[in-house]
C-alpha cells in the first residue's frame, strides 16, 4: 500500500511539474484569434458556409510546426530570434531588418487596439476613438505586470483573457449547432472561384503572425532560463511540446468555431461584411445573450492581443537595435498610428483586413531564418530539427510565403 501511494505521489508530482512549465505558448497563442482572425473567419463562413475549413486545420497545423521551432531556438540557444539575427547581421542590415519588423509589429498592434475599440462599441456604445484610449489603458495595466518581472502573472493573464475568448465565440454553437456533414465535407481542400482563393490566402497566410514567430523564442527562454545541461534543456523542450500542442489546439478550435458560427447562423446574411454586421446578425439569429458572449470574445481578442503585441515589438527592438524602452512608454507610442485610423473614421473592419496584407510582407523575413536556424546543428547543437522537421518546415514556409505572395498579387490587382 505505502508503494503504491508513493508511486501515486511520485506521479502527480510528475504531473504538476509538466504543468508549471506550461505558459509561454499561450502568450503566443494569443495572436491566432486576434481580430483579425475573427474578421477573417467571419468572412468565409458568412459567404462560403463550411467551404474552407481545411484552411484553418491547416493553418493551425502549420503554426504548431513553427511555435514550436520557436520556442526550442530560445531553449536551445538562450537567445531570442532578433537576438540571434542581431548578431549576425551587419549594422546596416540590421538596422534596416529591424525596421521591417517593427512595421509588422505596429501593424499588428493597431489591429488590436481597432479591434477592442469596436467590441466596447457594440458592448457600450462608445466612440471608436474613446474605445481606442480605453483599450490602450487597459493593456498598460497589463504590459505592468511584465515591466514588474512576473511574468508568470502575466501568463495568467492572458490565459485567462483567452479563456474568454474561447467561450464567447465558441458559445454559439450550442445554441445553433453545425451541420456536422457540412462542417465534414469542408476538410476536403477545394476552392469555388477567385475569392475563395483570395480568403484562403489570408486565413492561412496571415495566421502565421511574425511577431509571434520573434516573440515566442523569447517568451520560452525568459519562462525557463538557459541551461548548459543538455538534459534539462532537453526535459524543458519536450514540456513545450505539451505546451504548444495544447496552446494552439485552443486556438484552432477557436477558430473554427468562429467559421462554424458564421456558417451555421450568418450565411447568406445582407450587412456580414463588417465585425458590427456579423454581430448584428449574430445577436439576431441567436439571442442577445449569445450577441453579448460574442462582443465579450472580441473584446478580450483586442485587449491580449495588443498587449503581446507590444510585448513583441519590445522583443523585437532590444533584440536587434539592443536598445530598450520601457513597455509602458512603447504602448503610448504605439497607440498613436491606432487612434489616428479610428479618428479618421476608417471603417474598422477594412482596416482590419489591410492590417493582415501588411503582415504578409513581414511573413518570410522571421520564418526563413527560424527555419534555416533550427536546422543547424551549429547553432542548435543536439537540438537541431530532424530530417523530418526540416522538410515539414520548409514546406510548411514553402506554402505560406507562396499564398501570401498570391494574396499581395490579388489584393494590389484588386481582383475579387
Amino acid at each position: 500500500m505505502a508503494v503504491s501511494t508513493l508511486a501515486a505521489e511520485s506521479a502527480t508530482t510528475r504531473v504538476w511539474s509538466r504543468l508549471l512549465l506550461l505558459g509561454p505558448a499561450f502568450v503566443a497563442a494569443i495572436a491566432y484569434v486576434d481580430p483579425g482572425n475573427v474578421a477573417a473567419n467571419l468572412t468565409a463562413g458568412a459567404n462560403f458556409g463550411y467551404l474552407l475549413v481545411w484552411v484553418l486545420v491547416a493553418a493551425n497545423a502549420m503554426a504548431v510546426l513553427i511555435q514550436y521551432q520557436s520556442a526550442k531556438l530560445g531553449l536551445a540557444t538562450g537567445m531570442s530570434l532578433p537576438e540571434i539575427l542581431g548578431k549576425r547581421l551587419g549594422a546596416a542590415r540590421r538596422r534596416a531588418y529591424w525596421v521591417q519588423a517593427e512595421i509588422v509589429a505596429g501593424a499588428t498592434d493597431m489591429a488590436e487596439v481597432i479591434g477592442g475599440a469596436v467590441a466596447l462599441n457594440l458592448l457600450f456604445g462608445l466612440p471608436l476613438l474613446t474605445g481606442g484610449f480605453i483599450i490602450g489603458l487597459a493593456s498598460m495595466l497589463l504590459l505592468a505586470l511584465q515591466s514588474n518581472r512576473s511574468q508568470k502573472s502575466f501568463e495568467l493573464a492572458i490565459l485567462t483573457l483567452l479563456g474568454v475568448i474561447a467561450v464567447g465565440f465558441v458559445s454559439g454553437l450550442f445554441v445553433a449547432p453545425p451541420d456536422a456533414g457540412g462542417a465534414l465535407a469542408g476538410l476536403v481542400p477545394r476552392f469555388e472561384g477567385t475569392d475563395t482563393v483570395l480568403l484562403a490566402a489570408s486565413m492561412l497566410g496571415a495566421t502565421v503572425m511574425p511577431h509571434a514567430i520573434y516573440l515566442h523564442s523569447a517568451l520560452a527562454r525568459d519562462r525557463h532560463g538557459f541551461s548548459e545541461d543538455p538534459a534539462v534543456r532537453t526535459r524543458l523542450i519536450r514540456a513545450t511540446r505539451v505546451d504548444v500542442a495544447g496552446a494552439l489546439l485552443l486556438a484552432g478550435i477557436v477558430n473554427i468555431a468562429m467559421l462554424l458560427l458564421a456558417a451555421t447562423s450568418l450565411r447568406g446574411v445582407e450587412g456580414t461584411d463588417t465585425i458590427a454586421g456579423a454581430h448584428a446578425a449574430v445577436t439576431s439569429a441567436l439571442g442577445p445573450v449569445i450577441g453579448v458572449a460574442f462582443a465579450i470574445g472580441l473584446l478580450a481578442s483586442g485587449l491580449a492581443s495588443t498587449s503581446v503585441g507590444c510585448y513583441a515589438g519590445a522583443t523585437i527592438m532590444g533584440g536587434l537595435l539592443k536598445v530598450r524602452i520601457p513597455l509602458l512608454i512603447r504602448r503610448t507610442l504605439t497607440l498613436i498610428p491606432a487612434l489616428l485610423v479610428l479618428g479618421a473614421g476608417v471603417e474598422p473592419t477594412l482596416a482590419l483586413v489591410l492590417s493582415q496584407v501588411l503582415l504578409s510582407f513581414g511573413i518570410p523575413f522571421a520564418l526563413i531564418p527560424l527555419i534555416r536556424l533550427t536546422g543547424s546543428r551549429k547553432v542548435m547543437g543536439i537540438h537541431a530539427d530532424s530530417k523530418l522537421l526540416r522538410i515539414a518546415g520548409w514546406t510548411s514556409a514553402t506554402l505560406i510565403v507562396g499564398l501570401n505572395c498570391v494574396l499581395i498579387f490579388l489584393t494590389v490587382l484588386g481582383v475579387h
